[in-house]
């Protein structure tokens, strides 16, 4: 019989305690899992040596009474690219330093601080830019849902380790949608926490202006503990138990449903969240937001032209280990300048302002993650594909935003996005909380 899918955090956590499960078992049950059905998702790449110790410690301490947590004996999966003590940051490319990395960046560190065992580092679109590129030294991770489909990315393997049981913690990074559009593609949580709330350290660079790092979680409450423990003080866990009931929520319906490239299921997927939400008592008012096509704009120029200087060393020297689709993603910052630059950084704070005048209406707003489910591997078979997402702004103004499940459309998972007040990703994960008990979405996993 093949392996199941592992336990949630908290059945596991419980057992941890009562002593009907030990932290050496759970991370057995992580493996056991992975064995049975990476070979098909190709979400991991290398496991963390520190593993084992890391869960016979957690068992010694929890025996001993010392209890760090919800998250302590918890296993997690780490993009790669974030350092994790003595494993290579590949970044998914054969021109990245092959050298081990010398401590774990710090989100990681918060979490191994947390109590929680580092399981491995799971698969990345090149450098964070674009994919899936099959020409690669790693094959690109699969979607669990439709194993003839595409993650998304970059935070590729984060999602997928966690749509298929693998694990249910993983961490991600996300530029212009990176934690966002996987977790939509493959039906599970993710979160961009807001610009600067997790830090940065030891995570490779993209766009400085647009990066941030988060969780990615198999459901709203184990998004939650995480982000707890990546951002002390953010109190996520302990608002969830507030329902939907007396909140006002801004729907950004116009900021995607007239795109042509937005799939009817999608919109109605949607519009089935907001009257979801309405039923469960919140009250539903239509908002605009800034024109989508200039905040994505602007965000481009910033992710061509920064990612440009940081990579042009690389591509001067070692180019020809790159994958065509980075190549070509990478330069195309050469054709833009430092005043197309300075333009779009210029717009970032307008931008950020229309969106804090929306917000000023609404306690949270929806609008859709992605406008079309996974599209397939073989769409891909020349290079890259623009898929159609409203993930970039949030990145460009920072504001913190996550995708929660939201169904299926054609059988493949959608994500519904929940943007916030800078600083209220406990105020978004509460929305989610109470969006996924109305829905029951949450608990659906593919059939693998």
């Amino acid at each position: 019989m093949i392996a199941p899918p592992v336990p949630s955090a908290a059945q596991a956590g419980a057992k941890l305690r009562d002593g009907r499960l030990t932290a050496a078992r759970l991370l057995s049950l992580h493996r056991d899992r992975i064995a049975a059905v990476d070979g098909r998702v190709r979400a991991f790449w290398a496991m963390d040596p520190r593993a084992d110790d890391a869960a016979a410690r957690a068992d010694a301490e929890l025996a001993a009474g010392q209890d760090r947590g919800p998250l302590h004996g918890i296993p997690f999966a780490v993009k790669d690219m974030i350092d994790v003590e003595g494993l290579p940051t590949t970044n998914g490319s054969r021109a990245a330093d092959p050298a081990q990395a010398a401590r774990d960046a710090e989100a990681v560190r918060r979490l191994i601080e947390a109590g929680a065992v580092p399981l491995g580092k799971v698969a990345t679109y090149e450098w964070g830019f674009v994919g899936p590129d099959p020409g690669l030294a790693q094959p690109p991770a699969a979607n669990p849902w439709n194993l003839a489909h595409v993650t998304g990315g970059s935070s590729s393997g984060s999602a997928a380790a966690v749509a298929a049981g693998m694990a249910r913690l993983a961490l991600g990074s996300d530029t212009g949608g990176s934690i966002r559009a996987p977790a939509a593609y493959c039906g599970v949580v993710g979160v961009k926490p807001t610009r600067g709330r997790v830090p940065g350290e030891g995570i490779a660079a993209l766009s400085p202006a647009l990066d941030h790092a988060g969780p990615v979680a198999a459901t709203v409450a184990e998004a939650a503990l995480m982000l707890d423990a990546l951002a002390p003080g953010a109190g996520a866990a302990s608002r969830l138990a507030g329902s939907a009931r007396g909140l006002t929520l801004g729907y950004a319906r116009d900021w995607f449903a007239a795109d042509p490239a937005c799939d009817a299921g999608v919109r109605r997927a949607m519009d089935d969240a907001a009257s979801a939400l309405s039923l469960a008592g919140a009250r539903i008012v239509e908002v605009p937001l800034p024109d989508y096509a200039l905040m994505e704009a602007a965000g481009a120029v910033m992710i061509h032209v920064e990612g440009l200087r940081r990579h042009e060393a690389s591509l001067r020297t070692r180019g020809h280990l790159w994958g065509r689709m980075a190549t070509q993603t990478v330069q195309g910052g050469a054709l833009l300048t430092d005043a197309d630059l300075a333009r779009a950084e210029a717009l970032a704070p307008r931008l950020a302002a229309g969106v804090d005048a929306a917000l000023e209406r609404c306690d949270a707003i929806l609008t859709a993650t992605v406008l079309t489910p996974a599209p397939p591997f073989a769409a891909f078979g020349r290079g890259a594909v623009w898929t159609p997402m409203r993930t970039l702004p949030f990145n460009l103004t920072g504001h913190p935003a996550l995708s929660v499940p939201a169904g299926l459309v054609g059988g493949l998972p959608v994500g519904l996005q929940i943007v916030g007040r800078h600083g209220d990703e406990a105020g978004i994960l509460r929305v989610a909380a109470a969006f996924e008990a109305a829905t029951g979405h949450g608990v659906h996993r593919p059939p693998l």
